[in-house]
C-alpha cells in the first residue's frame, strides 16, 4: 500500500499555473469559467488546470472527485503532468480508492514521456517492491533517466545503488559521482553520505576537511545523523579543531532529533566544567534556532 506521507514517492502535483497570484477574486472566476469551457471542449491543458484548481481549492471548493475526473480526462489524452498527478491521486487514495497498480500504470505513462518525477516514483516502486515485483535493474533504469534530467532525489538513489551494488556492479566512484550531484543541489542525506565517503575514503581519498564540510551542510538542514557525526568530529578534532563545547551542542541537537547523541552527552559532561556545559547548552539553543529559521525560509 502506497502512503505518500510515509514513503519517498513524490506526491506533489505537477500542475500548470493558471492564474497570477495578484489577480482579483472576480478575475479568478472569469478565468475559471473560460478554462472550464475550454476543458469541456477537450483542451487537455485546461482539463489539467481545472483539475488542479479542484485539488487545491483555488477559485472553487476543494473537491478531489472533481480533480480526479479532470485529471483523468487530460491523462487519457496523453498529457504527462496529468498522468503524473493521476498517479498521485491513486497512490494517496484521493478522489478514488487507493490503487498502487493504477498509480504505477499512470506514472509509467508519464515516465515514458520523460517526466522526471514519475521516473523517480517508478524507480522507487521497483526499489521497494510496491505495486510491482522488486527489481533493482528496473529501479536503476528509471533513476538513471530521472537523474540525467537533474532530479536530485534520483541522483541520490542511483548513487546508493552503485554504493550497494544493487542492479549494477558495486562502484564507489560512480556512487560518489551521483551522490555528489545530489549533495550540490542541497539533498541533506546525500550531503551526509558524501561526508561519510570522505571520512572513510570510499571512492575518494580520505579527507576529514571535506568530510566536515559536507556533514556541516547536512547538519545545518536538520539531519540528525549528520549532527551526530559533526559532534564526533568536534570531539576528536577531525577536520576541525577539537572543541568539546561544540561537540556537546551538536550531540545535544542530534539527540533532540532522535539520533544517538544522548548517550555521549552524559559521558562528555563528566569531562567538562560546569561553565563549559552551560555554554554548550546555550550553543545548542542557537543552533536549533538557526536550523528552524533556515528551514522556514526554504518553505
Amino acid at each position: 500500500m502506497i502512503q505518500c506521507s510515509h514513503v519517498r514517492y513524490i506526491c506533489a502535483l505537477l500542475a500548470l499555473v493558471f492564474v497570477a497570484v495578484s489577480v482579483t477574486a472576480q478575475e479568478v472566476g472569469i478565468e475559471l469559467n473560460e478554462m472550464r469551457a475550454r476543458a469541456e471542449s477537450g483542451s487537455a491543458k485546461d482539463q489539467s488546470k481545472l483539475a488542479y484548481a479542484y485539488y487545491v481549492g483555488q477559485g472553487v471548493d476543494k473537491d478531489y472527485a472533481e480533480a480526479f475526473k479532470w485529471f483523468r480526462k487530460a491523462a487519457e489524452q496523453g498529457l504527462p503532468n496529468a498522468q503524473h498527478s493521476l498517479g498521485v491521486m491513486y497512490a494517496n487514495g484521493r478522489g478514488v480508492p487507493e490503487n498502487p497498480g493504477e498509480a504505477e500504470k499512470w506514472w509509467r505513462k508519464a515516465a515514458e514521456q520523460g517526466e522526471s518525477l514519475s521516473q523517480y516514483n517508478l524507480g522507487l516502486m521497483y526499489l521497494e517492491g510496491r505495486g510491482v515485483a522488486r527489481n533493482f535493474s528496473e529501479a536503476r533504469k528509471w533513476f538513471s533517466k530521472s537523474a540525467d534530467q537533474g532530479e536530485a532525489r534520483s541522483q541520490y538513489e542511483l548513487g546508493l545503488l552503485y554504493s550497494e551494488g544493487q542492479g549494477v556492479p558495486k562502484d564507489y566512484s560512480e556512487a560518489l559521482k551521483w551522490i555528489r550531484k545530489a549533495a550540490i543541489q542541497g539533498h541533506a542525506k546525500a550531503q551526509y553520505d558524501l561526508g561519510v565517503m570522505y571520512s572513510k575514503g570510499r571512492g575518494v581519498p580520505e579527507n576529514d576537511t571535506e568530510a566536515f564540510k559536507w556533514l556541516r551542510k547536512s547538519a545545518d538542514q536538520g539531519y540528525d545523523k549528520a549532527q551526530y557525526e559533526l559532534g564526533m568530529m568536534y570531539y576528536f578534532g577531525a577536520g576541525v579543531p577539537k572543541n568539546w563545547t561544540e561537540a556537546y551542542a551538536w550531540f545535544n541537537v542530534a539527540s533532540t532529533n532522535g539520533s544517538m547523541g544522548a548517550g555521549l552527552l552524559s559521558a562528555l559532561e563528566k569531562k567538562m566544567s560546569e561553565s563549559a556545559i552551560l555554554e554548550g547548552q546555550k550553543r545548542t539553543k542557537v543552533i536549533i534556532k538557526e536550523i528552524e529559521a533556515r528551514n522556514s525560509a526554504q518553505k
